[in-house]
């Protein structure tokens, strides 16, 4: 009985053309695992930037794994930042894991192992960015993220990054500089595949806290790598995203100070210079359709170069507007007024409160006659995903920017749907068919 069954294996094996050791793997726990490096696999979520998922290399090709043999803990620290003992170090929960290749993607068998792991918006243990607030300012930051991974039966330990995957942030060119009158702004940027015919250009400014020379903060700190996924790029057919950096804040006045719109920021002629100077190194971009949007700080910026190049911009999309209703002229009103804007804000912002900015703009606007203007007003910022609470869970009300991320934002500030072509639409839908 044993001499037929070994030769017929023997066959199969070579028939499917494995390696003998790949299908017979019942290899014990002790060889299978070997110490050493690890790759973390980070997600964007609507609160942030998560490490969702782990991954370790295995001694040899395995065939199942049990997630309860793995216990995983996290230090978190930054040179010169303090921590509170909760949001330093602890333990991560896994949910479940899978045999993968070394990417993380699945597999029957193989020689990695994917461990997935609980997220959730309150756990500050998930993130390998922190907010820090020093001299007057926040900014959300890189910091030092270490994992101590135990397989419990063997005491085998992983402990040393290896690499960090994060494909969302990986589609873009994140080493942009431009230089205007000695002032330097960093740019992340992606281009469509394929782009035989000229495609718009999607421009997003960021808020108040991921200010730098990093513009991978300025893209994953607010999920804008959402402009670039399959999803909102086929509204547009593919488009071209590009996502300024400031140095500091774009609200900056000349004395250091926030502007509010009384007095002029540093930032917005080189702001305008780097746009028409990245439009003018990619001839594909269709100079008809650039549409211009941000939040918060990035909104007031966006509104600014709205009203300082009326005619140069598609269309805008603007959430947790910063600029204060008070200094916009009348004149400007009328600048503006045919400048297609969809304007996103929550009831409870206290940051950007909305009766002090968005509300009478747009009533303002709308009172002059402008034929294309949106708002979106929502009573709450809640969790869109439904995993964590949904319309039960309130994030801050300045996050508004979620719903433009998400493309979620359906509704006027009548409550009813937003209409192009007689058909109900969000806004990215609506974004995409504005045309200069």
């Amino acid at each position: 009985m044993k001499k037929t069954i070994l030769p017929l294996l023997l066959i199969l094996l070579t028939l499917q053309q494995l390696p003998i050791n790949a299908a017979v793997a019942n290899v014990s726990q002790e060889s299978s695992y070997i110490e050493g490096n690890y790759v973390l696999i980070i997600e964007g979520y609507d609160w942030g930037p998560m490490v969702k998922k782990v991954v370790i290399p295995m001694a040899d090709v395995v065939t199942e794994v049990n997630a309860s043999d793995f216990k995983v803990a996290v230090m978190r620290s930054k040179e010169g930042v303090e921590m509170q003992p909760s949001e330093a170090q602890g333990g991560r929960e896994v949910l479940f894991a899978y045999i993968s290749d070394e990417k993380g993607n699945r597999l029957i068998e193989g020689n990695h192992v994917t461990l997935v792991l609980l997220v959730h918006p309150n756990n500050p243990l998930d993130s390998p960015i922190k907010y820090v607030f020093k001299e007057g300012r926040g900014s959300n930051q890189w910091i030092d993220y270490s994992m101590n991974i135990t397989h419990t039966p063997t005491s085998k330990i992983w402990d040393t990054e290896a690499d960090r995957i994060y494909s969302d942030l990986d589609r873009f060119d994140l080493k942009g500089t431009y230089t205007s009158d000695g002032t330097t702004l960093s740019y992340g940027s992606f281009e469509p595949e394929g782009t035989p015919t000229k495609k718009p250009l999607i421009i997003w400014l960021h808020g108040g806290g991921e200010g730098g020379t990093d513009p991978s903060i300025a893209l994953i700190a607010n999920k804008a790598t959402n402009y670039a996924t399959d999803e909102i790029q086929s509204y547009f057919g593919g488009a071209y995203v590009l996502a300024p950096q400031t140095p500091t804040f774009w609200m900056q006045s000349e004395s250091g100070d926030y502007t509010r719109g009384d007095t002029d920021d540093i930032y917005n002629k080189a702001l305008f210079d780097l746009i028409e100077s990245y439009v003018a190194k990619h001839p594909k971009i269709d100079a008809d359709r650039i549409y211009i949007g941000g939040c918060s700080n990035g909104g007031y910026m966006s509104l600014k170069l709205i009203l300082e190049h009326p005619k140069y911009f598609a269309a805008g999309y603007i959430s947790a507007l910063a600029y204060q209703n008070q200094y916009i002229t009348d004149e400007q009103i009328e600048r503006i007024k045919n400048v297609p804007i969809w304007f996103i804000h929550s009831k409870d912002d206290t940051t950007t409160v909305p009766e002090e900015t968005v509300v009478p703009l747009y009533n303002r606007l709308i009172a002059a006659g402008a034929p294309n203007v949106h708002f979106s007003f929502y009573e709450h910022v809640v969790d869109l995903t439904g995993f964590y609470g949904g319309k039960d869970y309130y994030f801050p009300g300045h996050w508004s920017w979620i719903y433009s991320h998400a493309n979620d934002a359906n509704f006027d500030f009548n409550k009813k749907p937003v209409l192009l072509n007689g058909r109900g639409v969000t806004i990215m839908e609506w974004l995409a068919a504005q045309k200069r």
